[in-house]
């Protein structure tokens, strides 16, 4: 068996994504399971060999001789002991390339959790006619824009959203938690312990991201420095008011971070 025939074939099965390190360790230990299998089965073999011997039943005995040799592992198996995450990224890589050599309808593509075998983008509209219930729905530009600032300067706090904004922050922050774009990820150790907001492994899925390093100019934007929020006061309910000036446009430099494409 190859190692491409084989991690194509734990990402079948498995319900949820996987990490390159998982995919390796799970391959390791297989080939550790098989050891211990043979291992026990050649002590096996050889307290059977040593049984007959002292009953000094020398023709069984003989009869028995290739039974007591010990059994080793396949070549193909050994070799995968030693799988790491470097080989199981080359070997998908492999696969990805085999699947659009073929033009099949799937290919491996990493996210935030891992590894996973999803449909080609190709036949999207096609698969969506399963779930009629389930149109993708756009955020607004006002809630893009407040996404935008949590993604890049997370964990933030609301006063320092409305200080970038110009704006109350609280319909869009309770729109963005609803659909689960958003968590609360603490409080921050200011005055009054303000709430601390954070993107979820579902923002990385929504917008097909690893990381927020593989956000548009994460590297220069991150550390853009950012109007300071006047002094606030216990921020320690969630937002429930609408956004009264959610068609505000953002006067910064962050103005323009709402054109992921979503």
């Amino acid at each position: 068996m190859e190692l491409t025939a084989i991690i194509e074939a734990i990402l079948v099965a498995s319900e949820q994504p996987l990490s390159g390190a998982e995919l390796a360790r799970l391959v390791r230990a297989r080939v550790a399971e098989a050891e211990e299998a043979l291992q026990v089965e050649n002590e096996d073999a050889a307290a059977k060999a040593s049984k007959i011997e002292k009953a000094g039943e020398s023709e069984a005995a003989s009869e028995d001789d290739t039974a007591a040799e010990p059994v080793t592992l396949p070549v193909w198996l050994s070799e995968l002991a030693s799988t790491s995450q470097n080989q199981v990224i080359t070997a998908i890589a492999e696969l990805n390339q085999n699947y659009a050599n073929h033009g099949r309808s799937f290919l491996i593509i990493e996210r935030a959790k891992g590894w996973k075998i999803y449909t080609n983008p190709e036949y999207a509209d096609f698969v969506r006619q399963l779930f009629p219930g389930q149109k993708p729905q756009r955020l607004s530009g006002p809630a893009m824009e407040t996404l935008a600032i949590i993604a890049y300067r997370q964990p933030i706090t609301k006063a320092a959203m409305e200080a970038v904004r110009g704006v109350s922050c609280d319909g869009m922050l309770q729109k963005l938690l609803d659909r689960e774009l958003i968590c609360i990820g603490g409080r921050a150790e200011l005055p009054g312990r303000p709430l601390l907001y954070e993107t979820t492994e579902l923002f990385f899925e929504y917008f097909g991201i690893k990381n927020v390093d593989d956000l548009p100019n994460a590297s220069e934007l991150r550390t853009v420095k950012l109007p300071e929020p006047e002094p606030q006061k216990d921020d320690r309910n969630s937002p429930k008011e609408q956004d009264s000036q959610e068609n505000k446009a953002p006067a910064n430099e962050f103005e323009n971070l709402g054109k992921i494409d979503s």
